[in-house]
C-alpha cells in the first residue's frame, strides 16, 4: 500500500514472523489501488455493480464508512478522484517530484456504499481508496492475529500507523516515539500497554503540479490537498484505524480547535502546527510519564 512495515514479534513459535509477513503481503494483494487485480482495484472497475469480495475487505469497506462517521467527514474513502487529480496517481515511490497532472471524472458518494452479505458496491462514478485506514486496519489484524497465534507482544507499525498489544519487549509496556520531519529527537514518547498510535502530516508526501505544491491529505469538503496550518497531528487510540482516521480529523481542523473532533472518542492528540508549536490534549499526559512537551520545535 505504498508503505514501509516495521514489525516486533515478542514470544511465540519461530514461525510467526513468516506467517506475519505472508499476512502483510496478502492484505496488500487485496487493498491496495497500486495493485491492478487486487479487490479494491476491481471494486473501482466495477463502481455501479455488485462485486464479491473477501470477508478482510468486507470489514475495509465497513472500517470506512465507520470513519466517515467517526470524523465528521473529515476522512472520506472516495476521495480517489481528487487524489488523481492531485497527481498522485501511482505509488509514491513512482511519482517523482513533479509529475504531470492527474485527470479523473470521478465523484465522492461514500453514503451510497452497499454491502450485502459478501458483495460490495461502489456508487457509479465513484472511486474508493483505502489510503490509511487499510493501514491503520492491517496493523490491528496483523496485531490480534500474531498474539491470539501465541506471541507475547506484539508492534505492528504500517507505514507509521502503529499497533501494539502486549509485552513489550523488556517485559513491560511498548514506547512509542512521535517524530516530526523537521526536527532530529523525538517529539515525545509515548508509554502504550495494548492501543495505538497514528501521525498524519502534510510534509513527507509532497510533490509539484505545475509549480504548484500538492500532498496526499485532501480535504473533502474542496476536494483539493488541504491547506491547515497544522503540519502534524498525532493520535492515541484503541484500533490503528480508529487513530488513523482521526488524526487526519484533528490535522484538517486547524489549530485553532484541533482537539473537537475527539471529544467523546477516548482518544488523545498532539499537534505541531506550522510555527513550530507544540500542543496536547488534557489527557495525553497519561501517556507520557514525567515528560514535559517542548512549547515550541523551533
Amino acid at each position: 500500500m505504498g508503505s514501509d512495515v516495521h514489525l516486533v514479534v515478542v514470544g511465540g513459535s519461530a514461525d510467526l514472523i513468516a506467517q506475519a509477513v505472508a499476512r502483510v503481503a496478502d492484505l496488500e494483494r487485496r487493498w491496495s489501488r497500486f495493485v491492478p487485480d487486487s479487490e479494491v482495484s476491481e471494486l473501482n472497475r466495477r463502481a455501479g455493480h455488485a462485486v464479491e469480495v473477501s470477508r478482510d475487505t468486507v470489514v475495509l469497506i465497513e472500517r470506512a464508512r465507520d470513519a466517515w462517521r467517526l470524523s465528521g467527514g473529515a476522512f472520506d474513502p472516495t476521495v480517489l478522484g481528487a487524489v488523481i487529480r492531485a497527481g498522485y496517481d501511482r505509488s509514491f515511490e513512482q511519482l517523482g517530484p513533479a509529475p504531470a497532472p492527474g485527470h479523473s471524472l470521478l465523484g465522492i458518494g461514500v453514503t451510497d456504499i452497499v454491502v450485502e452479505g459478501g458483495a460490495v458496491t461502489l456508487p457509479a462514478g465513484t472511486g474508493f481508496d483505502p489510503g490509511g485506514i487499510g493501514k491503520g486496519l492491517a496493523a490491528d489484524l496483523l496485531c490480534e492475529e500474531m498474539i491470539a497465534a501465541g506471541a507475547d507482544g506484539v508492534c505492528a507499525n504500517m507505514g507509521g500507523d502503529v499497533r501494539v498489544g502486549g509485552l513489550g519487549p523488556d517485559g513491560g509496556a511498548w514506547t512509542v516515539a512521535v517524530e516530526h520531519p523537521s526536527v532530529d529527537a523525538p517529539v515525545v514518547l509515548l508509554g502504550l500497554v495494548d492501543g495505538a498510535v497514528a501521525t498524519s502530516t502534510t510534509l513527507k508526501r509532497r510533490w509539484e503540479v505545475d509549480g504548484q505544491p500538492r500532498h496526499h491529505l485532501i480535504d473533502p469538503q474542496t476536494g483539493q490537498p488541504s491547506d491547515t496550518d497544522v503540519g502534524l497531528a498525532t493520535v492515541v487510540a484503541a484500533h490503528a484505524w480508529i487513530a488513523e482516521v482521526l488524526a487526519k480529523a484533528v490535522l484538517l481542523a486547524g489549530a485553532a480547535h484541533p482537539f473537537d473532533i475527539i471529544g467523546g472518542t477516548a482518544a488523545q492528540a498532539l499537534i505541531v502546527d506550522d510555527t513550530g508549536r507544540v500542543v496536547a490534549s488534557p489527557g495525553l499526559a497519561a501517556y507520557t510519564g514525567d515528560a514535559v512537551l517542548p512549547e515550541r520545535l523551533w
